[in-house]
């Protein structure tokens, strides 16, 4: 029912900012709680925040709070991951995913996973 396609990640240098998108195919972006994950080599993929359907919410984990900060556009069933101040622990690939519930976000059992997209952040 929704498929999820990221762009916008590449290489940058430590102190740079990026802004990643993730465009939902389909009508039925705005009744998903949509959500920011990555996973760098070697570990296991981690959560990163969340949205409800409508944006009015939106959880961090603590990790990425003040630096990452995710908004989503329904009407151009469009997700965003705004990221500053990269440094080289933020290498990883970054993935956006859509759930029915937030908390499947949460747990990593969303729905819908997209493909992904690298970034890498040189010192």
């Amino acid at each position: 029912q929704i498929q999820l396609v990221e762009s916008g990640g590449g290489l940058v240098q430590a102190g740079d900012s990026l802004r990643l998108s993730c465009v939902a195919s389909g009508r039925t972006f705005s009744s998903y709680a949509m959500g920011w994950f990555r996973q760098a080599p070697g570990k296991e993929r981690e959560f990163l925040t969340g949205t409800i359907a409508s944006g009015s919410s939106t959880y961090y984990d603590d990790s990425v709070k003040g630096r990452f900060t995710a908004s989503r556009d329904n009407a151009e069933n469009t997700l965003y991951l705004q990221m500053n101040s990269l440094t080289p622990e933020d290498t990883a690939v970054y993935y956006c995913a859509a759930a029915r519930k937030l908390h499947s976000l949460v747990v990593l059992t969303p729905d819908h996973w997209g493909q992904g997209t690298q970034v890498t952040v040189s010192s």
